[in-house]
């Protein structure tokens, strides 16, 4: 099972990690990015599978691919604003992992507007 091989993964760089912190920190950061980046990299490769399973729902089902694409998008964002905002709290810099998370709701926000605007539209519609 491959989530074996990500949990055996994080665990090996957090022992090398703890172990390095007192003697070189710098070090043990790189490993601690370096880490972060194989196991994105790796579930990565699971997202692509994922997203060609809900276009084929969303074609069986007539949804607008502009709808499932922002909403892709959506959840793209909120998974790499986690993951940066994680890093600089990892680094001890939680004022700038803050901002990377504002940036990443107002883009989330940005992207929803359209859809956010057909639902009230929808509503509208169906409202006597």
């Amino acid at each position: 099972m491959e989530i074996i091989q990500i949990v055996g993964l994080g665990i090996i760089a957090t022992v090398f990690i703890v172990l390095l912190k007192s003697l070189r920190p710098e070090i043990a950061m790189l490993v601690s990015i370096i880490t972060g980046v194989a196991i994105f990299i790796i579930v990565a490769g699971k997202l692509s599978s994922i997203v060609g399973v809900l276009n084929g729902i969303a074609d069986r089902a007539g949804v607008d691919m502009a709808y499932l694409s922002t909403l892709l998008k959506i959840i793209g964002i909120a998974y790499i604003v986690e993951f940066g905002a994680e890093i600089c709290k990892d680094a001890g810099e939680s004022a700038i992992a803050s901002k990377i998370e504002l940036a990443g709701k107002v883009a989330i926000i940005f992207l929803a507007v359209p859809i956010i605007t057909a639902l009230l539209d929808l509503i509208i519609k169906v409202m006597p």
